[in-house]
């Protein structure tokens, strides 16, 4: 932590005197953990993902809707032996898995957390990411989870600078991609349709940004073996958490525009999960 290139800002902060580009110093920050029911269908089942939201973000999204512990500096702080005994809590509730929300800025110490547990922990690990990772964590963490739940948020990288402050966010997501379907290459499920390997890519669709949907669809069906992931297509944009200086992303996303997108996608062949009318609002969004 002395010089941090945990994630691709490679901002080489000594997070134990100053916050890094992830708004974060050196110790274990986590806003929530809680059981989530909210995820896909093979995270939450019937039980509920094991959710633990950690505060920062390698990302400046607009229209985030985690503004306050993103970049806000909302959570409590907990050791690497802390983090193992919240995941056992979890465990003890009966979740389907351990979902661990923002992680990338803290990869070294969940392993550490993760080893300490090792033996104890008996279910699926999630890594629950924006997409915006190393593609050398992602082999790191390879050893350590069992899905990546990922997002694929822009192919422009004029509209990823402008909304999520990285410019070269399509390019860097693809590579950690690749990494992770090298590493769990076959979506795998029980009895119960619980994933317990895999990787789910998801995407949401944003006001005025459907051709860029469509292309990253485009690419992902160009570049690798789409039956070897699910695709989870998001709706639930909200317009409330948006900056108001980005009138275009001020609004509600249009059912055109999601649906022109799941259209394509279906004519793609993809295989996985879309959302209904009525996610996008707050309800869903849990509070810190």
């Amino acid at each position: 932590m002395e010089k941090c290139y945990l994630c691709p800002c490679q901002c080489g902060v000594d997070r134990s005197a100053y916050l890094g580009a992830c708004h974060s110093d050196d110790k274990i920050r986590i806003a929530k953990y809680m059981v989530h029911m909210w995820e896909e269908p093979p995270i939450s089942g019937t039980n509920g993902s094991g959710c633990i939201f950690f505060s920062g973000c390698p990302l400046g999204c607009v229209y985030c809707q985690n503004k306050e512990i993103s970049c806000g500096g909302v959570g409590k702080i907990y050791s690497a032996s802390d983090l193992g005994e919240i995941m056992l809590e979890l465990q003890d509730k009966g979740v389907h898995n351990i979902n661990l929300v923002t992680p990338t800025h803290y990869s070294d110490k969940i392993r550490q957390a993760l080893d300490l547990v090792r033996g104890q922990l008996k279910i699926p690990v999630v890594y629950n990411t924006s997409g915006y990772e190393k593609a050398e964590e992602i082999e790191k963490m390879a050893g350590y989870v069992d899905v990546f739940l990922t997002d694929l948020k822009y192919f422009s990288s004029e509209a990823s600078a402008k909304y999520s402050h990285r410019g070269d966010y399509f390019t860097v997501a693809i590579s950690a991609l690749e990494k992770m379907l090298e590493a769990k290459p076959k979506v795998v499920l029980d009895e119960n349709g619980i994933m317990k390997s895999g990787v789910i890519v998801r995407h949401l669709v944003l006001p005025t940004l459907r051709q860029d949907s469509i292309r990253i669809l485009d690419e992902l069906k160009s570049r690798f073996d789409i039956s070897a992931f699910k695709l989870s297509l998001m709706s639930q944009y909200t317009p409330e958490f948006c900056d108001p200086k980005y009138k275009e992303l001020c609004r509600n996303l249009t059912s055109f525009e999601y649906e022109s997108v799941l259209s394509h996608a279906v004519d793609l062949g993809f295989d996985g999960y879309l959302q209904g009318k009525g996610a996008n609002t707050s309800k869903y969004t849990p509070k810190f």
